[in-house]
């Protein structure tokens, strides 16, 4: 199941885990990505947080927490490639993988039709 935040975060659940990264709408308006600074692996990070940065040509801008966890997997590509984020921000541009602390925060998150009604109201 993918959820989506009104910061235009995206996560992925399988399990006890999510993925997380940011939507082809963010990476739109960052524009070409240069640099993402990355969470420790073993840090928790509560939901609404500063848990990434990402910068671009024009602004750095942070990368929130979706949901409470501890981070489990960072994506090493990024730093290899920071534009994987623009090239494919909902696949292999992912930033991090986390625990699901509080399941019922997913509760409180957009589903796909509630983001893209998010996103045209912008």
């Amino acid at each position: 199941m993918r959820y989506y935040t009104d910061e235009h975060e995206w996560l992925e659940v399988e399990g006890d885990t999510a993925t997380v990264g940011i939507t082809d709408y963010a990476q739109g308006q960052l524009g070409d990505i240069v640099f993402v600074e990355l969470p420790e692996v073993g840090a928790m990070i509560e939901q609404g947080k500063d848990a990434a940065v990402v910068e671009s040509v024009k602004a750095a801008s942070d990368v929130y927490a979706p949901i409470t966890g501890e981070i489990t997997e960072v994506n090493p590509a990024l730093e290899e490639d920071p534009s994987l984020v623009n090239s494919a921000p909902e696949d292999a541009g992912w930033f991090f993988k986390m625990t699901i602390a509080a399941p019922a925060e997913l509760d409180k998150l957009m589903d796909e039709d509630g983001y893209k009604a998010f996103v045209e109201s912008l």
